[in-house]
């Protein structure tokens, strides 16, 4: 009996990249077209590996249209694309189109989901599918989770741990993450990278990327060369994304030191630094402020008042994700990626 075709996702956010801090910093625009360009290079390289099928959601951007018009071109058919699947789901343009997208994949058991966003799109994703795989590339503005890499090498790397031919403890990352309890709210959330703390005590305009409106940040890692809250740490306090700990840093502009940090990207701060240390797994930490909001990977999303005891916690159960460079330092040890003359890409067999 035939064996079920190998299948993979590939989530695109539309929405990432575009917002708010488009207008208050110089960051650029990664647009429709990039989305559906990048998802091309995706399919030539699960192609390449094995992968015979691939799911994708539909949207209002023109991403889908665009990848399914190529899958049916002259190109895709030299390289052997996978076939694509577009999903049948409603849109709402809403985060709750990516959520749903990501439990469509799930249900029809995906060996991983690429995700093409932010980390707020790579937060929506892990909340839905448990132990499937995510192979992260970066499309939002302030990206610490996904990092920047090339589609082609990312999907090469997916595609051949997907395809059985690297070992999960070799290929998988297993990632931390902050877990936020608001026990008079009945509230449990939680974030990839960053829980920033405020004293603004309304959401308003979810984004944070004014000094002043940081009172703390507490990171799953924090590396010197990262964009964003998470940067605070990263200039201050480092720490890896494979350390045990996370970190904290606690802010006050009156601070007799200061730091200067890209909270954005093109956007320079001076921040004053009054504490800060590292974050123990399985300490519940409470905050300095009595009222305010709580970011979660750079978007406001909880209030908080004096009747409230918000903690944060660090964990070790955050989503799993490729390593996509002990993947592909694995695949050249192993010669992974080399063909015989049987192979149709083999230069024997191409035309003259």
């Amino acid at each position: 009996m035939r064996q079920p075709a190998l299948t993979v996702g590939i989530i695109a956010n539309p929405a990432s990249g575009r917002d708010l801090r488009r207008l208050t910093a110089n960051a650029g625009l990664y647009s429709s077209t990039d989305k559906a360009s990048a998802v091309q290079r995706l399919l030539a390289a699960f192609a390449a590996t094995g992968i015979e099928q691939v799911l994708l959601p539909p949207d209002m951007t023109g991403i889908a249209a665009a990848v399914l018009r190529a899958s049916l071109g002259p190109h895709a058919e030299q390289q052997r694309w996978p076939q694509l699947t577009i999903l049948d789901m409603p849109l709402r343009q809403t985060v709750e189109d990516t959520r749903h997208a990501a439990r469509l994949m799930a249900a029809q058991g995906v060996a991983l989901i690429a995700v093409l966003g932010g980390d707020g799109t790579h937060k929506a994703v892990a909340a839905e599918v448990g132990d499937i795989p995510l192979l992260t590339l970066s499309t939002g503005t302030n990206n610490a989770f996904p990092e920047l890499r090339e589609a082609t090498s990312a999907g090469l790397a997916g595609g051949l741990f997907a395809s059985g031919r690297v070992p999960a403890p070799i290929g998988l990352r297993h990632n931390k993450r902050l877990v936020v309890r608001v026990p008079e709210q009945q509230l449990c959330e939680w974030a990839l990278v960053d829980v920033a703390v405020s004293p603004q005590r309304f959401i308003g305009a979810r984004a944070i990327s004014r000094g002043e409106d940081l009172a703390e940040v507490f990171t799953t890692f924090a590396e010197p060369h990262a964009i964003g809250l998470s940067a605070l740490c990263g200039l201050w306090c480092p720490v890896s994304r494979t350390a045990p700990e996370g970190a904290w840093i606690r802010l006050h502009p009156q601070a007799e030191q200061a730091l200067l940090a890209p909270l954005a990207p093109g956007l320079l701060q001076g921040c004053g630094v009054t504490a800060s240390g590292l974050l123990i797994p399985g300490v519940a930490y409470s905050l300095s402020l009595s009222s305010g909001t709580l970011a979660l990977d750079g978007e406001r999303e909880i209030e908080f008042s004096e009747r409230d005891q918000p903690s944060i916690c660090l964990d070790a159960f955050g989503p799993l994700s490729i390593d996509v460079e002990a993947v592909l330092a694995y695949a050249a040890h192993h010669r992974l990626l080399a063909v015989g003359r049987e192979h149709p890409q083999h230069p024997a067999n191409q035309p003259c």
